[in-house]
């Protein structure tokens, strides 16, 4: 019996006749991304994007088989925004920490994205030469085997556990930040019986919103980098220690 199949549009080959619809495949990527970054993933379909392209829906099955498909294509091109030095010039400190942070700007530039972490298949060219990249990065810094897609997966892993609850807060509040007045009030009123932690909410509330986020971003991203030197550290002292 066999498992799950995995379905992308980056596993089958592109029809030869592909140009016959009149529009190219990055036209109709770009429009995608304009419409997803305007009306979020609700807001894309087949008609509306044919209408964008004034091209019917047809222009755009020339490349896609279904939505699924069209997003892979959205998807592959926003982690081709990613920032990234050369590993063997800057470093894999400072290339991880360029990757997490540029990765944080992107998928805030686009909130949507959030929701295709681990639903759609990550294998478009950008996706797949970031990987590498980072891979390189890690093999550099001395981890070896499968150390170097555990420490990768652990960068990756913090970016994502910071910035998808930091999406849905902004998605949910808006752009506009919420007076730091009204906040320390608020905090007043439900953390009246725990004075120490209404010390430090009303210490954390007197720097915008936004600073905070960013300042807490990169206190954990350091912390996790100080972890994987550590433990770099330790494997090349005791090969046999976890």
């Amino acid at each position: 019996m066999s498992g799950p199949q995995i379905s992308s549009v980056w596993l089958r080959e592109p029809r030869q006749s592909a140009r016959a619809s009149g529009r190219s495949r990055e036209e109709i990527v770009r429009a995608t991304l304009e419409l997803l970054d305007a009306e979020g993933l609700d807001g894309l379909s087949m008609r509306k994007l044919g209408a964008k392209l004034s091209a019917g829906a047809t222009s755009v099955y020339w490349y896609v088989e279904n939505k699924d498909e069209l997003l892979e294509l959205a998807y592959d091109a926003i982690w081709g925004e990613i920032s990234l030095p050369v590993p063997e010039e800057a470093g894999w400190r400072e290339t991880s920490s360029t990757f997490a942070h540029s990765m944080r700007a992107v998928i805030l530039a686009h909130p949507w994205m959030a929701a295709l972490l681990g639903r759609l298949p990550a294998l478009g060219p950008n996706a797949l030469a970031m990987a590498d990249l980072m891979r390189r990065s890690f093999r550099q810094a001395g981890f070896q085997g499968l150390d170097i897609d555990y420490a990768n997966t652990t960068l990756t892993a913090y970016v994502f556990g910071m910035v998808i609850p930091e999406v849905a807060w902004q998605q949910t509040m808006g752009a506009e930040e919420i007076d730091p007045k009204e906040m320390r009030e608020t905090f007043a009123r439900v953390a009246k019986d725990f004075p120490d932690l209404l010390d430090r909410l009303t210490e954390v509330n007197d720097l915008p919103a936004r600073t905070v986020r960013e300042i807490s971003f990169d206190f954990g991203l350091v912390s996790v980098l100080d972890g994987l030197e550590a433990r770099l550290h330790r494997s090349r002292e005791s090969p046999f220690s976890l």
